[in-house]
């Protein structure tokens, strides 16, 4: 399975962006598929995940401004983001993801992701 994630680019604060991932297998099959956020000099982290049965998760910092979405259809996933801040800035992966005992586990090799940079 490959993913690729396209979508970011530079946008000022307040502004929004909405970001695609299209996944070469049938994610449907997959547990749960999420959108992961690594900041310069930060390791990556999770921001929003959603499990094949539509239930949602979100990084507290992005709650009520981040909404992850996908399309089972088109095998894609998507995260509009609004409200964008600076720190929202670093590179954007997806993945599909294992959920094993409350923990989501990514399962494939990391694309390149997409660069967001907000700027103030």
């Amino acid at each position: 399975v490959q993913l690729q994630a396209f979508g970011g680019g530079l946008v000022q604060s307040g502004g929004s962006l909405r970001l695609s991932c299209e996944v070469s297998g049938v994610i449907s099959t997959f547990d749960a598929v999420a959108w992961y956020r690594q900041a310069p000099g930060q390791e990556r982290e999770l921001v929003a995940g959603i499990t094949k049965d539509g239930d949602t998760k979100y990084d507290d910092s992005v709650k009520g401004r981040f909404t992850i979405s996908r399309d089972n259809a088109k095998n894609t996933m998507y995260l509009q983001m609004n409200t964008l801040k600076p720190e929202d800035t670093g590179v954007y992966y997806c993945n599909v993801n294992l959920i094993q005992w409350a923990t989501w586990v990514p399962l494939m090799s990391w694309g390149q992701g997409t660069q967001v940079t907000v700027s103030s």
